[in-house]
């Protein structure tokens, strides 16, 4: 099939339950927090991404791929994706592995969150377990790099499993995409470069670009400079990105361009009362952006739907529940605003 005629969202990665706790703190080691209410639901990028894109309604087909487990967890995987219409077919279940899960702690006051993670049978997905003759989808989108072991090994070529994987997808012609977990360590440059010369579209958040390379994005009142940005996503794309680097933070997210095309798009001005949780908001964002790239959109329609996606996210505590159909979507965004840009220099 020729790559213009293909079309649908093949999503692979890390597929989670995340169990989400509200605290009224986050507490010191040895002391205590009250958890005020708690949920569970979708979590991992593709479970995310490809839930996100039901509950846009989007016109195209969804697919994923992973490992999960043979317990409950697991099976509630495979029965949110069968009354979603998500093939799954090529989410293998592995035996005597636990699906994987997070513990996730949200201050009620502010909404950040903290993950306590099991990685369980995403730790298995391997190479082998990726089949792109199976899919004629047109977007592959991969998540999260840094949190699935057997991708994030490097072979003795410098190789990572992920970039092989990646590889594989763009000599079948996928449009590629990935994403990455932020964490704490100094794996970015050494993990995260093989993936980057196959990846068309790689969606990164301020912290992961600081820790990539090296530039620190916040100005001296703690936000997100968006000249500071570009700089991080045009060094990004210097180390191999195809097409687009998407940074998004709170304030807003920009885009940059091989071609070094830059595009910012503030973020939505959400009431604080109406943030119950900001769980998913990433992949939330992803998925708007990946809608419009599947439908040929400009990137700044593009990155418009995925703040407004994010923005309808962050009204449950879990990651997808209170996301609507797309055009719902953008009117609730242009319904808030936008915010305002603050000191961020030149976003011309």
């Amino acid at each position: 099939m020729e790559k213009n005629k293909r079309k649908g969202v093949l999503a692979g990665g890390n597929w989670i339950i995340d169990f989400v706790k509200i605290i009224h703190c986050y507490p010191r080691e040895n002391a205590l927090a009250n958890i005020l209410n708690q949920d569970s639901g979708n979590g991992g990028a593709p479970f995310n991404v490809l839930k996100a894109l039901h509950q846009m309604k989007v016109s195209f087909p969804l697919e994923g791929v992973g490992a999960i487990g043979n317990d409950e967890k697991g099976d509630e995987i495979i029965r949110q994706c069968s009354s979603m219409g998500i093939d799954s077919r090529q989410i293998k279940v592995l035996p005597g592995v636990e699906t994987s899960y997070t513990d996730v702690m949200t201050v009620s006051e502010t909404g950040r969150r903290t993950f306590f993670h099991y990685r369980g049978a995403n730790a298995f997905l391997d190479t082998a377990d990726f089949d792109f003759s199976f899919s004629q989808a047109k977007i592959f989108h991969l998540g999260y790099l840094l949190l699935l072991d057997k991708l994030d090994e490097l072979g003795p070529d410098g190789m990572s499993g992920a970039a092989r994987v990646l590889q594989e997808a763009k000599a079948s012609g996928f449009i590629t995409s990935a994403d990455i977990v932020s964490e704490q360590s100094d794996r970015y440059t050494t993990i995260i470069p093989p993936s980057l010369p196959f990846i068309d579209i790689l969606f990164i958040n301020e912290l992961e670009a600081k820790m990539l390379t090296g530039i620190d994005l916040f100005d001296t009142g703690g936000m997100v400079s968006v000249s500071e940005g570009y700089r991080a996503a045009e060094a990004i794309l210097d180390m191999g990105v195809l097409q687009w680097v998407v940074l998004h933070f709170p304030e807003g997210a920009i885009a940059v361009s091989k071609d070094r095309k830059k595009i910012f798009q503030p973020g939505i001005n959400m009431p604080p009362e109406l943030v119950k949780g900001t769980v998913g908001a990433g992949d939330a964002f992803a998925a708007g952006v990946l809608a419009g790239v599947h439908e040929d959109w400009e990137m700044e329609k593009n990155l418009l739907l995925g703040v407004s996606v994010a923005a309808r996210s962050l009204i449950d505590s879990n990651a997808s529940g209170s996301i609507v159909a797309w055009e719902e979507c953008l009117d609730f965004g242009k319904s808030l605003g936008y915010r305002k840009c603050a000191e961020n220099e030149d976003i011309s």
